[in-house]
Formats: structure tokens, sequence, C-alpha cells
């Protein structure tokens, strides 16, 4: 999600799960004010909310604003026949380690079930 749909976002119930783990940041006197002008237009969220989905609408977009690196391997071809070349950047690491921290949590998630 890109920041500029948080508003949507923000109009609309939101779903998913969230982690049992909880992170406390500090936040500059002038971004501290933003939030508090944002709870004031969003009364229905909390302060918490807001942040959450600051975060993870920055965080989406990070992933896809990742630069591409062509490597030298070619791992596809596309409908016309040209060489798509495997990508040398951060995003397969990015993807990786992303896909080892969702099994980590779901992991730990049933472990809390059980």
């Amino acid at each position: 999600m890109k920041i500029k749909d948080l508003v949507s976002y923000w109009d609309k119930h939101a779903r998913g799960r969230l982690t049992r783990d909880a992170s406390f940041i500090a936040l500059s006197d002038q971004h501290h004010r933003m939030l508090e002008k944002l709870s004031v237009l969003y009364p229905l969220k909390s302060s918490q909310d807001l942040m959450r989905d600051l975060i993870s609408s920055a965080l989406d977009e990070i992933e896809t604003d990742f630069p591409y690196v062509q490597g030298t391997k070619v791992v596809a071809h596309d409908e016309d026949g040209f060489e798509i070349f495997e990508d040398k950047g951060v995003t397969p690491e990015f993807v990786r380690l992303s896909q080892k921290h969702i099994k980590r949590l779901k992991a730990r998630q049933l472990e809390s079930v059980a």
C-alpha cells in the first residue's frame, strides 16, 4: 500500500493479524504533532493504529521501490521471447528474509494456540 492510499484505507475497516511483539518508538516533536492531528481527523483510530498503518505502508512501499540490478543469469523469457535476467539487487534477499520471518511468526502463532 502506498502512503497516498492510507486515507482510503483508514476510512475502511482493516483486516489482518497482529504479532504479539510490541515496538516502542520516540517521535520528534514535529512528527508527534502530525500524529496528534491525524488522531483528531480519525478519532476511531488510536495513535498506535495510525503508527502501525504508516509503518506498514512505508515498508510495503520500500519493498516495491528497491532498485532492480540486472544479473547475468537468464531466469525466464517474457511473452515476446525476450530474456529476463535475475535480480542481483537487494530484492531477492529481502524476499528470502521476509519468507523466513513469516514462517517464524506462523510457528509462534501455532505454538500459542497449542
